[in-house]
């Protein structure tokens, strides 16, 4: 699974992404920092209009289906993430995957190893790109007035370096990937299937940090800090 997550080089947002400048710098410009990105709060997401072009907005973490009736529904139904495995299948996602596919911008994220002593948090980024992409879906949400959009990130077996901390591991995109994964055009399943692999084993740099993440109140770079190095 993947419960948290960073975003802290907002200033490069506009250009890895190609946003059009003057769309994006007021979102931009409210943007802060985040070393601790939890389920339920809103984070940047970027998507694909039927112009190819890129469009960035602020989405809630934890996907609404158009038929739930409230936002506890994703306590209920578990939406923060989707399995790869059965996002074909399940009423859910099945037109998300095909029509609303999104990228999620982030730093790195968060995972927890079981210990007899309690869970011990990792830190977990690529090596290759500090600024990367979890694949994403999204939908629109409206119930008595209120609209707003929400998100999923999507997930798959643990990649071998992953294995020994947790049995699930978010689906990151290669830069290559990205654009394919925003087109709505591309609507056969065993195409996008491929899309969702574990990332290349010795592809990702993890460390132990400290478990004052546990506590989403607490966002501050100490966060991705290795314990040895505090």
């Amino acid at each position: 699974m993947c419960g948290r997550y960073t975003l802290y080089q907002i200033e490069k947002l506009q250009a890895r992404y190609n946003l059009n400048k003057k769309e994006a710098a007021a979102l931009l410009r409210e943007l802060k920092k985040r070393y601790n990105i939890a389920p339920t709060q809103f984070s940047p997401v970027v998507t694909e209009d039927k112009d190819k072009n890129t469009h960035i907005e602020m989405m809630r973490w934890g996907y609404m289906p158009a038929w739930a009736k409230d936002p506890k529904d994703v306590f209920k139904y578990k939406t923060f993430n989707a399995r790869s495995e059965e996002i074909f299948g399940k009423r859910t996602w099945k037109d998300a995957i095909l029509y609303r596919r999104c990228l999620i911008p982030a730093n790195g994220f968060y995972e927890w190893q079981k210990r007899e002593d309690g869970k011990q948090p990792y830190f977990i980024r690529p090596h290759d790109d500090e600024l990367f992409s979890f694949a994403g879906l999204y939908a629109t949400w409206n119930n008595g007035g209120v609209s707003y959009n929400t998100f999923s990130i999507l997930t798959t077996n643990p990649n071998d370096q992953m294995e020994s901390i947790h049995n699930r591991m978010p689906v990151i995109l290669h830069r290559d990937q990205e654009s394919e994964w925003l087109n709505n055009n591309m609507t056969d399943p065993d195409h996008i299937t491929n899309y969702m692999a574990p990332y290349e084993n010795g592809s990702l740099e993890l460390f132990e940090v400290s478990r004052d993440v546990n506590a989403s109140r607490i966002d501050d770079e100490t966060l991705v800090m290795p314990i040895n190095s505090r």
